[in-house]
This record gives C-alpha cells, structure tokens and sequence, in this order.
C-alpha cells in the first residue's frame, strides 16, 4: 500500500514537471524577447523626438502658382477638341511661422512671380496668403494667413558654435513634412565676399533639397537659428553643404518689414574694391551725385574708420552703413595720399533697383 501511495506521489511530481517544462523541452515554439514598455530606456536614449514635436506645427509648405500668357494648345479628351489654356506652373517651398497673428517667413525665390500663394500647415489644412513685405537682398520674404498658428521660438545667433548640432525641417521634394540632422559646420560664411554684407550663412550638413527652401534649421533647444536657402551641389541633390540665413538678419528683415512694409536701409554712395589688401577699403567709384561724392570723398580714397569703428573689410562697412537710417550722418575717417581727414556723410535710404 505504501509502495502504491509512492507510486502515486511520484507520478504526479512527474507530470506536473512535464506539464510545465515539456512544451519548452521538446515543443517547437520560438520564444522572442521584447522589451517592457514600462522599464524602457528610450528616453534615455539620443533622440530629437522632443525638440521636433516642439517646432514641427510651426513649419509649413508652400505652393505657389504663376500664370504665363503663353497660348498653350491641347486636345480635350471630353470635348474631343482643340482647346486653347495658360500655362500654370507651380512651385514649391517651406515657410516658419514667427508670430501668433499667422505671419510667415519664407525665401523670397520661393514665391517671386507667383499669382497665388497657398500655405499648408501642420494639420494638411490650406491657407490663401498674402506678402507682406519681401528683401531680395537678403531673398526673404513675409507672408500672412488669416488664422494664428504656433509660432516658433528664435534663437540667438551669439549662442551658434561650429559643432553644434542643426536640425533642418521642411518639406522637401514635395514629399512631406521631413526632419534631417546634421551639425553647424560655420557660423558666418560668405558665398560673394564683394556681396552686399547680409548675404553671410550659417553653413551645415544637414541635407537640404529641393523644397526645403524658407523651412527651419533649429538647435537640439528647438530654437530657430537659420532659414534654409540654397545648396552647394554637382548633382543638384544634397551633398552635405547647405546654408541657412542666420537668425539676427532674419529677425531684423521681419521686424523692419512688420514695421514699415519693406526693409530700409542706409546708402552713402560707395563703391569699394573686394581685392584690395591694404589697411582699410579703397574706393574705386562713386555714385553720381551720391552721398559720398557730395560730401567730398573721392575715387582711390582708402576709408580707414566708420563712425570711429575700424575697417578693413567691404562687409564691416556695409554693415554700419546699412543699419543706419536715412538722414543720420556717418563720419568717414579717409586717407588720401599721405593725408588724413575726417568727412561727415548724410545717409540716403538705399535704392531698390
């Protein structure tokens, strides 16, 4: 009997055992692990996702459309007959929204020529725009949309060191709202160093293609740093060498467009040599009855200081002179020969063409 009883005790210990190990023994299940949500270390992970949900509402798409009066024939196919149209073309670009009120900053070239503007935000909802002001100094533009948006924060430029990792955001080739990551590799980069002064980048490798123009190149804070504008490229794809508009000339150009409606800027008249070496700028012409040239200043003048700023570049002059308003007077320290004398000069508003 108590033999039986162990008999007993044994098989069940035995099946038990089977019944919770066999399958894993001798089954043929495939166990996967996956990870507890709940102990995840995602967040501990580098990720953008943070920074890009902070500024993706406040980028947009824009679509523009220009109508040329060429006579364009086609056959319709409802009609079945010859059928006279204009030809549309469209383009397309990115754009920032900087204030609450549905101002928009956006490329110039993106919307140059256009007959209509429209303005896809977030949501995929669309929007009529009207320009508010545009600078083809600097190719910018702002635009308006009746209904606020959420602008995005602006950085400061002082804060933007080579290294620093960028963001580009915009919606390239059409295909949709894209972030790309890349780092600052200069802060202040010239393409056409006889260029007027503003047309200096913030240059990164973050890719930037078709489309991206007006979008958003932001730090990891999601702070707005640069407009995205154009590509060095031999194939006309990225390459790792884009520009961006730095954040002090786009915030200037939109609050001076927001104030007057265009851009005002100082002009004295002044035509330098990019290639001179010497201490200072030399003059090689003048505007006829220019600022300058009233004021006695002539051709082969070296101007050694502006306003007592020392100067030795064509950009530290544009720059002075450029933010000064029409009827300020500038003085012009200038070396003639062996000769030094100080000039007063009263800025004009620059010529637009």
């Amino acid at each position: 009997m108590e033999d039986l009883r162990n008999y007993v005790i044994t098989g069940i210990l035995i099946g038990g055992f089977l019944y919770l190990l066999g399958p894993k023994m001798f089954g043929n299940s495939i166990l996967i692990n996956e990870v507890n949500t709940e102990s995840s270390t995602y967040s501990k992970n580098i990720s953008y996702h943070d920074t890009v949900r902070k500024v993706n509402k406040s980028v947009v798409s824009i679509y523009t459309k220009k109508t040329l009066n060429k006579n364009i024939f086609f056959i319709d196919p409802n009609e079945r007959r010859l059928k006279r149209r204009d030809l549309i073309p469209t383009g397309q670009g990115s754009g920032i929204v900087v204030t609450s009120k549905g101002h928009i900053l956006t490329n110039f070239h993106v919307i140059a020529g256009s007959n209509e503007i429209l303005i896809r935000d977030f949501a995929g909802n669309d929007h009529s725009a009207a320009v508010i002001g545009i600078d083809p100094f600097t190719d910018l533009a702002v635009l308006k949309i009746k209904k606020g948006l959420n602008p995005i924060t602006f950085g400061n430029i002082n804060n933007v060191r080579v290294g620093d990792v960028s963001l580009a955001i915009g919606n390239p080739l059409g295909v949709g709202q894209t972030i790309t990551l890349g780092i600052v590799s200069a802060t202040d980069k010239e393409l056409s160093p006889e260029g007027y002064s503003y047309q200096r980048y913030v240059q990164t490798d973050a890719a930037i293609n078709p489309g991206n123009s007006g979008g958003a190149l932001v730090n990891t804070n999601g702070e707005l740093i640069g407009i995205n504008t154009s590509i060095v490229s031999k194939g006309g794809g990225s390459d790792g060498i884009g520009f961006a508009i730095p954040i002090d000339i786009a915030k200037y150009v939109l609050t001076q467009i927001l104030e007057y409606g265009e851009v005002i800027r100082g002009f004295v008249g002044i035509v330098a040599d990019p290639n001179f070496r010497g201490n200072g700028i030399m003059i090689t012409a003048l505007y006829e009855n220019g600022p300058a040239q009233n004021s006695g200043i002539k051709t082969r003048d070296i101007i050694k200081k502006v306003n007592g700023i020392k100067v030795d570049k064509i950009k530290e002059m544009q720059k002075i002179i450029g933010k000064s308003q029409p009827g300020d007077l500038v003085e012009f320290e200038v070396q003639r020969n062996s000769d030094r004398y100080t000039v007063n000069v009263e800025v004009q508003k620059m010529p637009t063409n």
